[in-house]
């Protein structure tokens, strides 16, 4: 397994994580035996969510199956996420709720402490003094070890900066082979042929790059928002013809080629494998074997459906 050094973050962090978005639908012993795949195949990142599942539901049951692997606590990272409210229709990053948040990730997840916590999606009324206040508590209290945020633009990202003290060390932003609207725009400048030079980000992946902030890519496989995987699919032929061949090359699954056209940008962006098939999760993880090359990186690029102008 390849492995980062976050930057004012965590060390020796797995280049892939389990998304656990997924864990409500498996019992608690499926849980424990996705957990303990991923930890053997060198997965010391776990990510979850107060929204996945109903009542916190994902996080529950990774507490019990974690419990029941074995697996020491201080040697992974478990990281999550706060903000989303659907039962209220609502973003909520005020101070209470993220205080309250963290308590009931802990709780639910049997933790004393979470390494990381990110604000998850842009809550429009957010005040930046009240979660700099939030996270000056959880700091203090050793509730929580590192912040950052998910889905969050780079103006937005700036106020958050211009307040809080503690170093923002994660975004959490989708991106894909199909999805690679974090790179597109800066091949495409002022290029009025495609609408690909629209900047849909401001610049996030480079402003990531320059504040050392690392991107965490969610839905890795994933066409569109969530439509479903790419890889074998139809409507896909060019991109799995290049996949095909490249995994032959390598000796692994177009999965793992996926996966490893992510991990090989030199911004050292980990990949978040949400399955929770053990098998499945076995051949996501073998694209840290792989060290594409910069012209084998492209061909996957164009073979998406990108050019080059």
């Amino acid at each position: 397994m390849k492995h980062i050094n976050v930057v004012n973050g965590p060390q020796n962090a797995s280049s892939i994580i389990l998304g656990c978005m997924r864990m409500p639908a498996l019992t608690t012993d499926e849980a424990a035996a996705v957990i303990s795949t991923a930890y053997e195949q060198g997965i010391n990142f776990f990510d979850n969510a107060t929204c996945y599942g109903e009542n916190g539901e994902a996080e529950t049951r990774f507490g019990d199956a974690f419990e029941k692997t074995g697996i020491r606590r201080e040697d992974v990272y478990i990281q999550s996420k706060c903000g989303i409210l659907f039962q209220n229709g609502e973003f909520n990053w005020t101070k209470d709720n993220i205080l309250s948040s963290v308590d009931d990730s802990l709780r639910r997840m049997k933790l004393d402490y979470l390494d990381a916590l990110l604000l998850h999606r842009p809550d429009l009324l957010y005040d930046p003094e009240q979660i700099a206040e939030a996270f000056d508590e959880l700091e203090k209290s050793g509730k929580v070890r590192f912040f950052g945020v998910s889905n969050v633009p780079t103006m937005m990202f700036e106020v958050l900066r211009r307040y809080i003290r503690q170093p923002l060390v994660f975004d959490q932003l989708q991106f894909s082979l199909d999805q690679s609207q974090l790179l597109d725009q800066a091949l495409y400048v002022n290029n009025l042929t495609t609408d690909r030079s629209v900047s849909r980000d401001n610049g996030t992946l480079d402003y990531c790059r320059l504040h050392d902030v690392t991107v965490q890519a969610w839905s890795p496989l994933q066409r569109g928002f969530f439509g479903g995987c790419f890889v074998d699919d139809p409507d896909f032929p060019e991109l799995n013809r290049v996949l095909g061949e490249l995994g032959e090359q390598y000796g692994v699954s177009k999965t793992a080629i996926a996966i490893a056209w992510i991990l090989r940008h030199p911004a050292k962006i980990q990949a978040i494998a949400g399955t929770m098939n053990p098998e499945h999760l076995k051949d996501i993880c073998a694209a840290s074997k792989v060290d594409l090359t910069h012209n084998e990186w492209y061909r996957l690029y164009l073979a998406s459906g990108k050019f080059l102008p």
